[in-house]
């Protein structure tokens, strides 16, 4: 039997080229290595902020052209992300941050858990989506259960979440990525068995949707958010209801608004241009799915195949960082060297350098070139479940699919000497 070709690998050179920030003079000789606080945006995104501010920065969706084409513009990047998320239009909100759409999210679900009801968080997440929702459970008095991290590897057992869930379980919130540990969680197990219990699921996406757009509606959680400004796009938050949970709470919004669903949980007015250019990313996509010759015949398709274009070669560049931190001496890596089950180990490499200081290693970095930084990076108690001091935090370094084979060289050379493996 004649098997399939096998894929081409990802043509990094090609990806470059669709990134301003490879070309800028003021960034040449330093290497990018602070991809999980904010990815360089493409150039799609800049050309789309340009030419709003240029040509359409008037209010939308009146009758003259300037206004109906800043309409048109919004209503586009709606339609769009919701054909890549593989979701309906009407479940995809914008909104000015992950951040504040989490807090918007906690507040409207607060009307509706009380107590005797039940809310499990993790303490794998990022404190901006897990601390609004135990403030919002303290202040209604409902239970608050934590589902803890094995204090050595960092990870989620799936087998202990079912002491966890009881028919009182109201919500439950996890990370489909640790910003710290890198490791993908199941969301469609998770999800399903907090469903089995009649639960509703947040999903932080923050870390994992810069490796994978992913599909929100086979993962089947409730709610999905992640942040535009890591996913090569502008400073926004995307947030997707499903499930009619954007019906089931209550309305934050303006009263006049409350039968629109994209409305109902944005209090503000949206930034029409960050919200017109939000799309643009994804014309991005479609050019590398048109270069490396794996366009789909739906949108959704193309971001599935390009997305695993970009899951192949971080795998290939996480492997010699990993080794090289492994090797070590007194070096802690923190999260797994891989993972099993197709779930994806992301980029996302922290380390404890022993009895040094991470400040001071994470500088020696930086002076070789290196734009990386140390710290807690919102995630204290992910570090204080691993026995890690928040205060003195940890080294993280973070790439992303524009991240060259070059790039890794230069990184782990950097590495073996910074850390007393070379000379």
């Amino acid at each position: 039997m004649e098997l399939p070709p096998k894929p081409e690998p990802l043509d990094v050179n090609f990806v470059r080229q669709n990134f301003p920030a490879f070309s800028s003079a003021e960034l040449s000789g330093s290497l990018f290595f602070e991809n999980a606080g904010g990815s360089y945006a493409c150039a799609d995104t800049v050309n789309a902020l340009h030419d709003y501010y240029k040509l359409n920065k008037v209010q939308p969706y009146a009758a003259y052209n300037a206004s109906k084409h800043a309409g048109e513009a919004m209503d586009q990047s709606r339609r769009r992300w919701a054909e890549a998320l593989g979701v309906e239009t009407d479940e995809v909100n914008f909104g000015p941050s992950t951040s504040m759409n989490t807090y918007v999210l906690a507040n409207a679900f607060g009307a509706v858990i009380g107590p005797g009801d039940e809310v499990i968080v993790t303490n794998q997440d990022h404190e901006a989506n897990t601390g609004a929702v135990r403030r919002m459970a303290e202040r209604v008095g409902a239970t608050l259960l934590e589902w803890r991290i094995d204090p050595e590897s960092g990870l989620l057992d799936i087998a202990e979440l079912d002491s966890l869930l009881t028919d009182k379980t109201k919500l439950m919130t996890f990370p489909h990525c640790s910003n710290i540990i890198g490791a993908e969680n199941d969301v469609a197990a998770i999800s399903a068995k907090a469903h089995q219990v009649g639960a509703r699921v947040i999903v932080d996406g923050v870390s994992f949707a810069p490796h994978t757009f992913p599909d929100v509606a086979a993962m089947g959680a409730d709610v999905y958010l992640f942040s535009m400004y890591k996913t090569y796009s502008v400073h926004q938050g995307l947030m997707v209801l499903r499930n009619g949970v954007a019906g089931y709470l209550p309305n934050q919004g303006h009263y006049f608004n409350r039968q629109i669903p994209t409305k109902r949980l944005t209090p503000a007015g949206p930034d029409h241009a960050q919200e017109a250019a939000a799309g643009a990313v994804l014309d991005y996509v479609e050019t590398l799915g048109a270069h490396h010759r794996v366009m789909g015949g739906t949108l959704r398709e193309t971001v599935a195949s390009v997305s695993s274009l970009w899951r192949a070669h971080e795998a290939k560049t996480l492997a010699p960082v990993i080794e090289v931190l492994s090797a070590a001496p007194g070096v802690r890596l923190l999260g797994p060297a891989q993972l099993e089950n197709g779930l994806h180990r992301c980029p996302t490499v922290a380390f404890v350098p022993g009895s040094r200081e991470p400040s001071d290693v994470a500088g020696a970095l930086v002076d070789a070139g290196i734009m990386c930084s140390s710290g807690g990076y919102y995630a204290n108690r992910v570090l204080e479940g691993l026995g890690v001091d928040p205060d003195t935090g940890v080294v993280r370094l973070s790439w992303v699919h524009y991240t060259s084979d070059q790039d890794i060289s230069t990184l782990v050379k950097t590495l073996e000497r910074v850390l007393g493996l070379s000379a």
